[in-house]
């Protein structure tokens, strides 16, 4: 397989996976960060490096809305639920370094 089309099925499954996760709002991110390591905020941190890693300027407001598909503090206000002990005690306990 050549570069660009690894490239460009790369970019095709991140479209993939950032949309399923637009669409699975009842999955919330400290869930994500306890069964998976990285929630939505860590792909749009990783957006916003890989940008400034290239030269281009994108705010962490920009990568966020770019994952969530809204404004992040639109997507907590509709979404976002507090967690709950099980969830943080699990999320303790797999980010123990």
């Amino acid at each position: 397989m050549d570069d660009r089309t690894r490239t460009e099925l790369e970019a095709s499954v991140f479209r993939r996976l950032v949309a399923h996760l637009r669409q699975r709002t009842d999955v919330q991110n400290i869930d994500l960060m306890n069964l998976a390591g990285f929630c939505r905020n860590c792909l749009s941190n990783w957006f916003e490096e890989a940008a400034k890693d290239k030269g281009e300027p994108v705010s962490r407001a920009e990568a966020r809305e770019m994952v969530y598909g809204m404004p992040y503090e639109d997507w907590k206000a509709l979404h976002q639920k507090d967690a709950t002990p099980a969830q943080q005690q699990a999320f303790e306990k797999s980010h123990k370094h």
